[in-house]
Parts: structure tokens; C-alpha cells; sequence
């Protein structure tokens, strides 16, 4: 006996898919999409509605959406609507689908922390929830001192300049995503992070898990007067600016470690003065002043950053819940040992010379 499932996926700034479909022993029996996407030509359609049945709860994404691939015509048009689409739609309407409402979702929002000490509580708490360990967590930081956090990848002496940096009390980390620099300063920027299972973003491409991550943030951006949307891969913009920019971490299992850096006040000639890559692309563009490319949220808004970030909280909390939280003792002492064993270490930061 079938089993009648249904699923929608909006990818932010995309169309809605919605599946219905048939499911018999754990594989599609008879599929119906549907939506406000567009297809040309309108054969397309069922062509995707056949290219489904068989599919199985078992398979792979990549193996579903190259299945999906390779039934379309060479000529087909699609807007608002892809073959990752179709999947995310797909795992959200299976049992095993997960929603942000499934989790029990904690805030963790302490005092002013050491930029090592940031670093290494992302890798510590990203590895507790793939463990089982805690429950998905929303965590807002405090920084205690200012610093530039460099992507993963990225080499230190084309990225800062490092006489610069000691000039100004700036010391310079290295944290496990992948990405861009960020330019911190207490008080002048806005930093939170994500920890959460995979099946959150369970059969979405890469790049379509950074808007959907983020939604919740171009909500509570309404809330303070800020039309802004997400700008691919990775940054948050408005009609005045650039407002943040994303990063991301996947673990072995699929853990997800999402965080994003907002931008409050920045001192542009400071961070120019400091970061050697923040002088090429203001160059290339033209543009004489940082603020034409970080536009902070205080010229925006007006507002104090307190009231911006309890508007985020509050935001967060009325779309998913959230409770409030803390790292336990052994989450601290977890992340001081790392801190000592790699995050200060000059093997780790200059991993990429």
C-alpha cells in the first residue's frame, strides 16, 4: 500500500516547488510536481514526474538529481525551479525530513571572549551536536579584542598587512571555514554562528544552504528597517550596501557550522590599512571608500547594536524557539586545550603562508 507524502522547498529568492507523491516499501510509486516555477517546454513536466518514480529514500541527492539531469531535454528552460529543488522538496516530505521546528533550539550570547577562544568554540561546539552531545545552537558573539579572522584557505601575508596590524593592536587568526577576512573591532561588528544537524539542509546544494540558513536574518533585517537580500554565494546586501558576509564548515558527517559576520561601524581607513585584499578590490572598483562596499548597520538603521542584536534574537526565537544556554564546563575546557594545541599555534596560522 502507498503511502501519499507531500513536501515544498523555497530556495530564498527562488520560486516554490511542492511534491506531491506516492511512496511504497520506501520508494516513489507515482510523483505530482507543482509550483509558480516556469518550464519550457510544458512537456518538461511530467518528464520530471516520470524521472522520480523509483526514486528511493535511500538514495543518494547527487544520485537523484543526476538522475533528474539525465532525463531533461537539452533544450529546456527552467526558472525558479532546479533538480536540487525538486530533492529538497523530496526530503521534506519523507518521514525522515527535517524542519527548523523539529529542534530544540538553544541561544548561547556570553560575555566578550578572546578571538582564539571564538575559534575554537566554533570547532567545539559544531563537533558537540554531531555527536549528539547538544542540542542545534544559534550563538552570538562578544569580542574582547580586535582582530582579522582569515577563511581557512586563505594566506596570510597576501591578506594583511602584518605591520599594519601590530600597529594598530590587531592580532590575526585563523578559523576553520573556508571564505574571505574578517575585519573585527568590539562593538563595531555583529558575528553569530549556527550549529546545526545535516538533515537541516538535506537536499540542497551548497550554495542554496547559505541563503536558506539565512533567511531568518533578511526577516529580522526587516524588523529594523532594512530591505536587504542575499547576494550569491555569500553576502547579505541592501539598496545601500553590503551588510554581512557568510561562511561555512561542513564536518565529516555533515554537521553544518554556518556563521556570519554583520557589519555595525567599521573604521574603513583602519580595516584599508590593514587588510591588503580590502585595497585591491576597492582598486578594481574604483571606489575610494570602504563604505561604499561595507555599509554598517548603525548609518542603516540608526539604531544602538544592542537593540539590533536582541531584534535577532528575538526574531529567531519567534520563527524556531529558543532557549537560552551556555557551553558546559567541558565545552570550555575543550575549547582552551584547542586553543593552545592548534588555534594559537603558528603552524595553524600560517598554514597558508
Amino acid at each position: 500500500m502507498s503511502e501519499y507524502v507531500r513536501g515544498e522547498y523555497k530556495a530564498p529568492g527562488a520560486k516554490l516547488v511542492v511534491l506531491e507523491a506516492w511512496v511504497s516499501d520506501g520508494v516513489i510509486a507515482d510523483a505530482r510536481l507543482s509550483g509558480d516555477f516556469f518550464l519550457e517546454p510544458d512537456e518538461v513536466l511530467e518528464i520530471l514526474n516520470a524521472a522520480l518514480v523509483g526514486v528511493s529514500v535511500s538514495d543518494r541527492d547527487d544520485e537523484i538529481v543526476a538522475r533528474l539531469n539525465t532525463e531533461l531535454p537539452r533544450d529546456v528552460s527552467m526558472v525558479g525551479i532546479t533538480p536540487e529543488a525538486v530533492v529538497a522538496a523530496f526530503r521534506r516530505a519523507i518521514p525522515t525530513s527535517s524542519r527548523w521546528l523539529d529542534y530544540d533550539w538553544r541561544l548561547i550570547h556570553e560575555k566578550p571572549q578572546s578571538p582564539l577562544t571564538h575559534m575554537a568554540l566554533d570547532e567545539v561546539l559544531a563537533r558537540q551536536v554531531a555527536d549528539g552531545r547538544r542540542q542545534p545552537t544559534l550563538r552570538i558573539w562578544e569580542w574582547a579584542a580586535p582582530t582579522v579572522v582569515l577563511g581557512s584557505f586563505q594566506s596570510v601575508r597576501n591578506e594583511v598587512d602584518v605591520d599594519s596590524a601590530r600597529r594598530h593592536g590587531i592580532d590575526v587568526v585563523r578559523r576553520i571555514s573556508g571564505g574571505g577576512a574578517m575585519f573585527i573591532e568590539p562593538g563595531n561588528t555583529i558575528t553569530y554562528s549556527l550549529y546545526a544537524p545535516p538533515e537541516l539542509v538535506s537536499g540542497m546544494s551548497f550554495i542554496d544552504s547559505y541563503a536558506f540558513l539565512d533567511d531568518w536574518v533578511l526577516g529580522a533585517l526587516r524588523d529594523v528597517g532594512i530591505t536587504a537580500w542575499y547576494e550569491p554565494i555569500n553576502d547579505i546586501t541592501s539598496a545601500e550596501g553590503k551588510v554581512a558576509g557568510a561562511a561555512q564548515k561542513r564536518l565529516a558527517d555533515g554537521t553544518v557550522l554556518h556563521h556570519v559576520t554583520m557589519a555595525y561601524d567599521i573604521d574603513a581607513d583602519k580595516m584599508l590599512d590593514v587588510l591588503r585584499i580590502g585595497r585591491e578590490k576597492l582598486a578594481k572598483k574604483g571606489t575610494r571608500s570602504a563604505n561604499k562596499r561595507v555599509d554598517p548597520l548603525r548609518r542603516q538603521t540608526g539604531l544602538a547594536r544592542e537593540v539590533i542584536v536582541d531584534t535577532l534574537i528575538d526574531h529567531f526565537a519567534g520563527r524556531y524557539g529558543l532557549r537560552p544556554d551556555r557551553p558546559s564546563e567541558s565545552e570550555h575546557d575543550r575549547a582552551e586545550r584547542l586553543v593552545s594545541d592548534k588555534f594559537a599555534t603558528e603552524d595553524w596560522l600560517h598554514r597558508v603562508p
